[in-house]
């Protein structure tokens, strides 16, 4: 039977007092700690977010997700909610086992009772749930390079929610929300989707839905897991709480949800439907590529500007939840005053800032004018992202050995100190090898885990302002762009192909290692009998054959000005 807006939903959490005596019998299980998007799911699993899921998904039920967007009962539910797990904590695994779910403290947040095991087929999870198996999408990206290679399916028992430090008074579950809705006699209230700052043209669109719907307003912006290089939650909640005074009073709030987004079009859409549905809401506001993850590795969009909108539209009853068209809101000069885009009068002037000329302006610490943003988001928009020149920033040298790299990183280290500034860390190969990495071997997954640790000190430098120079070999395309991800949230990523032909390396090789390795005394040596996968698109490529260092090294300051990061 279908829920009233107001009704109570289902939670999977027990009382208190069994929750207490769970927590000591889950000590004694086999426990697994939860990935950042695990915690997310889990949470939503467990407050009713996901109502009806009752765990993570068995097999049967994501077969039917991944094939038909309905779970094995014939239930609409479009997106996998899985938990993935390595390949050696499943060996210890077996169906009919409890198992302990952890948060990355230690704290078990839950029970899961297994029922299924299995090896999933992911590049078909890939074409039907994301629509291509292209590396692109981060969410195919996190499939393939970041999600364990087996999944384990059966119900949850909640012990406790995760513990959120931050905007506790705007976190709410889906039974705290309709309270508030029933407390204050909100009947319709339309939700708005979203993982961006505010700005004023957002604030004219949702307005004019919510008096369209004759509806409140629900401002909902996800807090969990979003794109990588989008703006942080902590200032992109700041900016909400700038805008939300904006607003009549007494017609609208705001409430924040932890959901890890998975980028994945009209899929999304439906998925987002049905969240919001769980919260209470009765119309939502589906947008222009709504939840697209940008464009595929042939450069053209993933998903058609209006798919999630016809998707949304053809489940629409069934979701429970009215679909709003989002309309692209432009500024008119002349009236001084925001417009539909289908509705300008005709010879007006139209001014409007792309996404990516806002981005410009704050790297560059241009004017932002304020018929386009709230002078209050500016503000906290340029706190976390200072004039470029300003920002730190990560220059990562790949290549094989003896191409160049640490040789252009040192060079480069003497020439930016001697600019002054900011502090310059060079993050060398070697050197790294000897104080971070000296327990670790040369297979594929130690050399991964050793570029991440070099990519993990190299994003706390870039974060806390200051320039790391990173030059190890670096041969896994996967690996590298997880360092970028992981880089990006902070400051700008510049990666430098030193492209010196494996000849050259050669000729160069002081210690042997290439005549050893092609003896076969050295296994698993870069370039000789493991591969080397050389960047597609990196900010610069350089050739050191017959080149001086100095001249390398100032190509990359010549990059680096370009960029905007240095000034001359």
């Amino acid at each position: 039977m279908a829920l009233s807006n107001h009704a109570p939903i289902p939670e999977l959490y027990v009382s208190n007092e069994s929750a207490q005596k769970l927590k000591v019998e889950a000590g004694g299980l086999p426990s697994w700690d939860l990935t950042q998007r695990q915690v997310c799911d889990l949470e939503l699993l467990m407050n009713g977010g996901f109502n009806p899921l009752k765990g993570f998904l068995s097999e049967e039920d994501y077969n039917g997700v991944v094939e038909n967007m309905r779970l094995a009962d014939g239930t609409l539910w479009p997106m996998p909610i899985t938990l993935d797990v390595n390949e050696g904590f499943a060996e210890k695994i077996e169906p009919g086992q409890d198992i302990a779910l952890r948060d990355a403290e230690g704290v078990i947040l839950a029970i899961l009772s297994v029922t299924d095991k299995w090896v999933p087929n992911k590049s078909n999870e890939a074409a039907k749930v994301f629509g291509a198996d292209d590396l692109a999408h981060p969410a195919v990206n996190y499939l393939h390079n970041t999600a364990g290679k087996v999944y384990l399916g059966g119900p949850i028992t909640g012990i406790q929610q995760p513990v959120h430090y931050d905007f506790k008074a705007r976190r709410n579950t889906p039974n705290e929300l309709r309270a508030y809705f029933r407390k204050l006699g909100w009947q319709k209230i339309v939700a708005f989707q979203t993982r961006n700052p505010l700005h004023r043209a957002h604030q004219e669109l949702t307005f004019r839905a919510a008096r369209e719907a004759q509806a409140n307003l629900l401002i909902h912006p996800t807090v969990g897991m979003t794109k990588p290089g989008d703006v942080d939650h902590f200032t992109r909640v700041r900016c909400y709480e700038a805008v939300i005074d904006k607003y009549p009073q007494s017609t609208t709030t705001m409430s924040l949800l932890g959901l890890a987004m998975r980028m994945g079009g009209p899929r999304e859409a439906v998925w987002h439907g049905l969240i919001r549905k769980n919260h209470g809401v009765t119309h939502f506001i589906v947008g222009r590529d709504h939840a697209g993850p940008g464009k595929n590795s042939q450069g053209q969009d993933f998903y058609g500007p209006y798919d999630a909108q016809d998707l949304f539209k053809k489940y629409e009853a069934e979701i429970g939840v009215t679909m709003v068209d989002f309309k692209h809101m432009v500024y008119v000069q002349e009236k001084a005053q925001y417009f539909p885009a289908n509705e300008i009068p005709e010879g007006s002037t139209v001014l409007d800032i792309s996404g990516t000329e806002l981005r410009r302006r704050l790297r560059e610490g241009l004017d932002i004018p304020e018929w386009f943003s709230f002078p209050e988001v500016v503000a906290q928009l340029r706190k976390t992202s200072p004039a470029r020149d300003k920002q730190g920033f990560t220059v990562f040298f790949t290549g094989l050995s003896g191409s160049g790299k640490s040789t252009i990183a040192n060079a480069l280290m003497v020439k930016l100190m001697e600019m002054g500034g900011r502090p310059v860390t060079l993050l060398d190969g070697d050197v790294v090898r000897k104080h971070l990495s000296s327990e670790l071997g040369f297979s594929k997954e130690h050399r991964d885990i050793n570029i991440k640790r070099i990519g993990y000190v190299a994003s706390e430098i870039t974060k806390n302002g200051g320039i790391a120079l990173c030059a190890p070999i670096a041969p896994y395309t996967a690996t590298r762009r997880a360092v970028r991800e992981m880089i990006e949230a902070y400051g700008a990523f510049i990666e430098v192909h030193v492209a010196t032909s494996i000849e050259e390396c050669e000729k160069r090789d002081r210690k042997g290692l290439y005549k050893l390795a092609r003896e076969g005394k050295i296994k698993e040596f870069t370039g000789i009998s493991d591969p080397y996968e050389a960047p597609e698109k990196p900010e610069l490529r350089i050739d050191t054959t017959g080149t001086d260092v100095d001249a390398c090294a100032h190509e990359v300051i010549l990059k680096l000005e370009a960029m905007g990061l240095i000034k001359a």
